[in-house]
């Protein structure tokens, strides 16, 4: 028999017990057979009686015993169980929920419909001990005996009342969003065409920059498309005009964002200046913009962003009260705390929060360039809600990945416990979690959780970045010892619930972080056992076993999983997969360049240490300019090899990547040279872009510029890739530098 408190109570429940004692119990269900009956009220709402039935389902799945729903006019004599917004439920804040016993009968009820939804699962999760930790990953005690404590006495009204979790497990599965407390979408009540960066779509370049330039950003002397002039009267009416037309069109919506696009190119003419240096922040001539918007719709509320530039508040304007303030953290190291490791973040929440209470907080759990990539920041979401709450933030989307990442269920889970109450015990929901999800597993994936966090906190100096890669962990919470341990655990994780398949899926998905680091890790060629290549017994180079296996089965698990991304440009794991075979091949490939030394006639700039070296070391890059690739930042590669002896070859190629949306493109051409003294070089030929820069370029794309000739024999190389120069005027960077990102040199 079970008593009324589940096998963990968590910090948030705080029961007011009056003398309770297993005599004192009220019992609703004992051996199958109850008197209870559950009572809506007349005319329940929708979510009400969902929430009546929900009860009656998992009160049978628990106990076996089937008890009616019924309307208040058809409630017979006897005990009920009250589940509705009627009664004293009508007295309750809306977001409020309340469990109480009062003469025999157990009243839930909630502020609203929602929240008495919300009450019910409350209840049964706290209260009776069942587990809602997935769609599809549920626990429900069996139990002959269910009770509750006489006096039961339970009020919560969580403080923040808008909680969005992006992830496609609430968005893809409603009713597990409701479990979870969760809305099932990114942006609910927003206008579903103007929900973030909207400028460019209210006055989009194509219809209007060739003839009213001015209604765009002025930088360096020209008029460029990238954000619009905010001191432009004409701009403002057209916004005007546009939000509107959108309200209009959806009159159900609440919410619509007048929101900068996703860039720093902000306007510098001399009237956005001058209330940006009053205001002392760009954010300045954003705010009185959007006031002036939101003037003309006081019924509606105009959400705008603190990001990037506009992140500091203005120094004497005040957000309109019908304007919310999506206050953004995109740049936080997350290897700690915000309040810790990002205070410039945390004293703009307060500058903010003194200004207006309206705020919701923009915050990011994942790494964005690498889904799958470990990720130790799980010791940071509660601090960081906390935070959030502690500065009048009522509405928080955090921007999980949407798409699978690493431990993706865990923290889905996790944040979403956490945004519900942010004082709970975290460490106590992750225990539970690893042991209800994952089962006998779950002790050694958190052997690894524990790990991974631990040795990110011994080094303080790491900075954990969203748009970062594994690459720059490995001399830290990736390096080799600690990849070979996490690798073991998952191995002994697997054989724990060899016997349930179901379980087995489970850990294989958590696996895949770790196979991925050391797939790159080997790309990295770190060690003889995380290495592309070893010798065969013919003396010939060839892929490890164990490296083709884990290939193999990380391309199964994601495929039988539904893990179509790697990040958040689109880059697919199918091509992933078909890089890193390419990889392979490549890896296997004669290359008299290898280890050769390196003369750069032109500076790289920040990545790869700026080593010449990069171009020839045998690792080779990934999909992330992280991932050894050498840069250079608006100027063009320029670089010699010396091969150290007179050899004879007919091929040479150099690869380059392309990151659309960070100003990374491939060069215009590259041209190949050779020499036998260093000094007089003949050119072997040109290789053009096959793939020129185009608005609908592949956002994450990988490029081999490969010349065939005819054999020639020499002991210098010189290669030259043409760098685009600026990002064209259709390009969100338009007029800053370009990017050209190198990697291996490989001549046969």
């Amino acid at each position: 028999m079970r008593k009324f408190c589940p096998t963990l109570l968590f910090s948030f429940l705080a029961f007011v017990l009056n003398a309770f004692s297993q005599d004192t119990g009220i019992v609703l269900v004992e051996d199958g057979a109850s008197h209870y009956q559950i009572v809506t009220s007349d005319e329940p709402a929708e979510e009400e009686y969902r929430a009546a039935t929900e009860l009656q389902l998992y009160l049978e799945k628990m106990s076996g015993a089937h008890l009616p729903v019924v309307r208040y006019s058809q409630k017979k004599d006897g005990p009920a169980i009250w589940a509705g917004h009627f009664g004293e439920g009508r007295n309750l804040e809306e977001h409020q929920i309340r469990i109480r016993e009062q003469d025999g009968d157990l009243m839930i009820s909630g502020g609203s419909p929602k929240s008495t939804l919300f009450a019910v699962y409350t209840f049964l999760e706290d209260i009776l001990g069942c587990r809602f930790y997935g769609p599809d990953a549920e626990k429900v005690p069996q139990l002959s005996k269910l009770e509750i404590p006489k006096g039961l006495n339970y009020d919560y009204t969580p403080p923040v009342t808008t909680r969005t979790v992006h992830s496609r497990l609430f968005y893809d599965n409603p009713h597990f969003a409701d479990k979870r407390k969760v809305t099932y979408e990114a942006f609910p009540t927003y206008v579903p065409d103007a929900r973030v960066h909207t400028f460019h779509r209210f006055v989009p370049e194509s219809l209007y920059f060739k003839e009213h330039p001015e209604y765009y950003a002025l930088r360096d002397g020209r008029r460029i498309p990238t954000q619009l002039c905010l001191a432009n009267p004409d701009v403002l009416q057209l916004v005007k005009d546009t939000v509107a037309a959108l309200l209009e069109q959806y009159p159900e919506a609440k919410v619509i964002s007048v929101s900068q696009d996703d860039n720093q190119q902000y306007c510098q003419c001399a009237a956005c200046a001058a209330i940006d240096e009053r205001e002392e922040s760009p954010s300045g001539s954003m705010i009185e913009f959007v006031n002036e918007v939101a003037a003309a719709f006081p019924d509606k509320t105009i959400s705008t962003l603190a990001y990037q530039y506009t992140r500091k508040a203005p120094l004497h304007l005040k957000p309109a009260g019908n304007v919310l303030i999506t206050l953004c953290s995109i740049e936080c190291d997350r290897s700690a705390p915000i309040a810790q490791n990002c205070r410039e973040f945390s004293r703009d929440l307060i500058a903010w929060g003194e200004k207006t209470d309206k705020i919701r907080i923009w915050d990011y759990t994942t790494q964005f360039t690498n889904f799958l990539a470990p990720f130790p920041n799980l010791r940071t979401l509660q601090p960081n809600i906390q935070l959030f709450v502690e500065n009048n933030a009522k509405w928080i989307f955090e921007q999980h990945s949407n798409q699978s990442s690493e431990l993706f269920e865990l923290r889905s889970y996790l944040t979403a416990r956490l945004l519900w109450d942010p004082n709970a015990n975290a460490d106590a929901l992750l225990k539970d979690f690893l042991e209800g999800y994952y089962e006998e597993a779950g002790t050694y994936i958190g052997k690894y959780i524990a790990t991974v966090h631990d040795a990110l906190e011994a080094d303080p100096g790491f900075f954990l970045f969203l748009y970062g890669d594994p690459s720059q962990a490995f001399g830290s919470f990736l390096k080799p010892e600690l990849l070979r341990q996490y690798d073991n655990w998952m191995d002994e994780a697997e054989l724990a619930v060899a016997d349930k398949p179901e379980v087995l899926e489970r850990v294989k998905r958590a696996r895949l972080s770790i196979d991925y680091a050391i797939l790159e890790a080997s790309r990295r060629q770190l060690s003889d056992d995380l290495s592309l290549v070893e010798n065969g017994p013919d003396g010939q180079l060839r892929t490890p076993e164990q490296l083709g296996q884990r290939l193999k089965s990380f391309q199964k698990v994601t495929d039988q999983s539904g893990i179509t991304y790697m990040n958040e440009m689109g880059y697919s794991v199918q091509e992933y997969v078909q890089a890193y075979e390419s990889t392979l091949e490549r890896a296997k490939q004669t290359n008299y360049a290898m280890n050769r030394p390196v003369t750069l006639l032109e500076k790289p700039k920040k990545y790869a240490n700026e080593d010449p070296r990069v171009l020839t070391d045998a690792a080779l890059g990934g999909s992330s300019f992280y991932a050894n690739w050498l840069g250079f930042e608006g100027n063009d590669l320029e670089a010699v090899i010396d091969l150290e002896e007179v050899l004879e070859f007919s091929e040479v190629s150099s690869t380059f990547l392309q990151v659309v949306n960070h100003i990374v493109f491939f060069p215009e051409s590259v041209s190949y040279s050779y020499s036998l003294d260093g000094k007089d070089f003949t050119l072997l030929g040109y290789v053009p872009n096959a793939r020129p820069l185009e608005r609908n370029s592949k956002i994450n794309d990988i490029q081999d510029f490969s010349l065939d000739f005819n054999p020639v024999k020499g002991r210098y190389i010189k290669v030259k890739a043409k760098n685009l120069g600026k990002a064209p005027i259709w390009h969100h960077g338009a007029g800053l530098p370009a990017w050209i990102f190198v990697d291996e040199v490989m001549v046969r």
